[in-house]
């Protein structure tokens, strides 16, 4: 039996590594757009400018390119084999998300998205073009239409077969293809909320709504200046992202970690990393500990500033001597961070004191 074209290109997706492929016409979620603009006139898009530069790109497959017809939405997992939630018992240690412990994902999605483009285009001809997470365009909403699963209260994709851990890639293509069946934002949510529950600083506002200046993921990576005072203490020992949310869904219990592309894999030194261990890095000590991750993009002073926040909730008296020559560090971001962990040290240094006297 000849297979269809939708067919031949899952085929190949799998062999690629590609643990889900859907697809949809480039004209499907029109109410996205839409959704984006509110999001942007609230301003909790933050400090992420590049959001609002290329608004209208990202509001539909043919804002960006008019020659789209449809839409490949394909996924990669991630999923860990350990709770990324663990740590928290570990102040002493530095939580970095898991997506981040592993390879850089942009390069090992958009690799699978050329070779599949490339493939494509010599059997069926064409034109197409790939995007990561780097490009104007609304992957979690196209992937849904695409039918590969539905967002979630938090607004992240979640698939029955695989929870919520999942790289998402998207191909543009001027072929006509037979669209998947769409899944609508909560499908299989139900009247869950452990992902509104679960989110420290209170970033998921209601259901399907995220305000990114309240979420830890912004705060540690897209945000430039010092955290907010409101938000440091509840970051506990997260320096890089966050996981809360996607760990608590329980649709993870069906994600198996044997399903993770093997360039996700966490390396052994990102995974529980003392926060001693990370203070004293400079510019080149950052970047060769980072070379061929994500977190390298965030530089030395943002990484450095979110691990002085760690310090400063560790109550870790230990640290006071690798934080102390950070309050002379070049940047002022880094200069406001070291204090204010120096302060928190101290105070919860007094506190143990007193509580011991009280206690004899």
């Amino acid at each position: 039996m000849t297979m269809t074209i939708e067919q031949e290109i899952r085929e190949k997706a799998a062999e690629l590594g590609f643990i889900a492929c859907g697809f949809a016409r480039a004209d499907s979620a029109p109410q996205a757009g839409g959704e984006l603009m509110d999001w942007l006139g609230d301003g909790r898009h933050g400090e992420m400018g590049w959001m609002e530069e290329r608004a209208a790109q990202r509001s539909s497959p043919q804002g960006l390119w008019p020659d789209a017809r449809s839409v490949i939405a394909l996924a990669m997992s991630y999923a860990p084999a350990v709770d990324p939630l663990t740590l928290a018992e570990h102040p002493e240690r530095a939580r970095i998300s898991a997506y981040a412990q592993g390879g850089d994902y942009h390069k090992t999605v958009k690799k699978g998205l050329k070779a599949l483009g490339r493939w494509m285009h010599d059997r069926f001809g064409g034109e197409l073009k790939v995007f990561v997470d780097t490009a104007p365009v609304m992957e979690k909403p196209l992937a849904a239409a695409a039918g590969i699963g539905w967002q979630g209260k938090h607004t992240n994709l979640l698939s029955r077969e695989h929870g919520n851990w999942l790289f998402l890639g998207i191909i543009y293509t001027s072929l006509e293809l037979q669209p998947d069946e769409p899944m609508e934002a909560g499908t299989h949510c139900g009247s869950c909320s452990a992902c509104i529950t679960a989110c420290p600083t209170g970033a998921i506002t209601g259901p399907h709504r995220i305000d990114a200046r309240r979420c830890i993921s912004y705060l540690t990576i897209e945000h430039h200046g010092p955290i907010p005072h409101e938000f440091r203490e509840a970051m506990g020992n997260r320096i890089y992202g966050c996981d809360d949310c996607l760990a608590a869904c329980p649709w993870n219990r069906f994600a198996d970690s044997a399903a993770a592309n093997r360039a996700f894999l966490p390396r052994a030194e990102l995974t529980a990393p003392r926060l001693e261990d990370l203070l004293g890095l400079d510019d080149a000590g950052f970047r060769e500990m980072f070379s061929g991750s994500p977190i390298k993009r965030i530089g030395r002073n943002r990484f450095v500033r979110n691990c002085l926040i760690a310090a400063g909730n560790s109550g870790d008296e230990s640290l006071v001597d690798k934080v102390a020559p950070l309050v002379s560090d070049e940047d002022p971001v880094v200069v406001d961070a070291a204090q204010w962990a120096l302060e928190r040290l101290s105070l919860q240094k007094v506190e143990a004191g007193v509580d011991r006297d009280v206690g004899a």
